[in-house]
Order: C-alpha cells, then structure tokens, then sequence
C-alpha cells in the first residue's frame, strides 16, 4: 500500500497532469478545425461562424490550460464551451451520451470545470506566481 503522505504529496502534481494532459487532447479539436492537423477539417469550415468560436476557444484555452497561465479562467470558459456544444450538437439526437456521441463533451465539461475550481496545481506559471510555503 502507498502511505497516505505519498498520495497526499502527489495529489497536486497529479492536477497539474491532468491539467496538461487535457489540454492537449482538448488542442486537437481547434487544430483540426482550423488547420487540419491532426485530422480533416470539418466540411465548409468558416472562422468567422460559431463552429470557428469554438475552434478559437479550442486553440487559446488549452495553449493557456497546458502554460498554468490563466488556468481557472481558461478552463472556465472551456467547460461552458463543452455544455454548450453537448446541448446544441449532441443531446438533440438522444438522451443517452453513448447514443448521441457526447461523452467526451461531458467529460471534458467536468474536468474543466473541477479545474476551475481547483486551480492548475504547482507545475505551471500560475502556481509559480503564487506566494505559497513550499512543504
């Protein structure tokens, strides 16, 4: 068993993991929107439309959720995103995530939001700027 003040020792850094972890997977979707990197961008793709938002929301966020900079505001913002497109594009085909496709939209809601909430953990610019006693 791992002693209780190992876990606790590391339950910060584990936030910023999780932090910066979701930021990249989350940077893909605003890549892929607006560069078609790593995947095709979606069909008539206009920057200027709400699907662009979303693809700057996508591409700004996630750069300033993996830096720690911003982190609460950042990741604030991108769960509303995340409620916003789960209820606009995928609730209408279904009550159940797994039919209408919006899991990762739910997840993605609530880990930005625990985020939020939580702050990034140590490992980024706004932990470093915060006047905390280091253990």
């Amino acid at each position: 068993m791992i002693p209780e003040t190992t876990l606790a020792a590391w339950a910060p850094r584990m936030l910023s993991v999780l932090r910066i972890i979701t930021a990249l997977l989350f940077l893909q979707h605003g890549l892929t929107k607006f560069f078609g990197f790593p995947g095709p961008s979606p069909a008539n793709f206009q920057a200027l439309s709400l699907i662009g938002l979303a693809g700057a929301i996508e591409i700004v966020g996630p750069l300033l959720l993996a830096a720690g900079l911003f982190t609460r505001l950042a990741a604030f913002i991108m769960s509303g995103e995340m409620a916003f497109a789960y209820f606009i594009g995928h609730a209408p085909a279904s009550f159940y995530p797994l039919v209408n496709r919006g899991e990762g939209a739910i997840l993605f809601c609530f880990i930005f939001l625990y985020i939020a909430i939580a702050g990034g953990g140590p490992w980024g610019i706004d932990g470093a700027r915060s006047i905390q006693p280091r253990e």
